[in-house]
């Protein structure tokens, strides 16, 4: 089957391959949680423990944790242990970036 755009255009494409749309895919359904969102948007501000966010954002820890463990999983966040406690904050500046792309899109600036 031919392609109806012209060669010159056709180089210059090249599919997504199907294994990294699937990884694209899975963080993108990661974040499509109201309440992992929200947990995100308060680690793109602060590092914070479970019981903070779980004060925060009117959850249990239990909750909250779990949220956390799937991020965790999807290396959307990172934590450190100080003593009992554990911390988590965004992975990298990627995070920050999908989370402030997805603010802009939304209509917030």
């Amino acid at each position: 089957m031919t392609s109806p755009l012209p060669d010159e255009m056709t180089e210059d494409i090249i599919p997504l391959e199907a294994s990294l749309a699937e990884d694209m895919a899975a963080i993108f359904k990661t974040l499509g949680d109201p309440n992992r969102l929200r947990i995100v948007s308060l680690l793109a501000k602060h590092e914070l423990c479970v019981d903070d966010v779980a004060s925060l954002l009117d959850m249990t820890p239990s909750a909250v944790s779990h949220q956390l463990r799937t991020l965790r999983q999807m290396r959307l966040v990172s934590s450190r242990k100080e003593g009992r406690q554990v911390f988590y904050k965004l992975q990298d500046e990627h995070v920050m970036d999908l989370y402030l792309t997805a603010m802009k899109h939304a209509g917030c600036d």
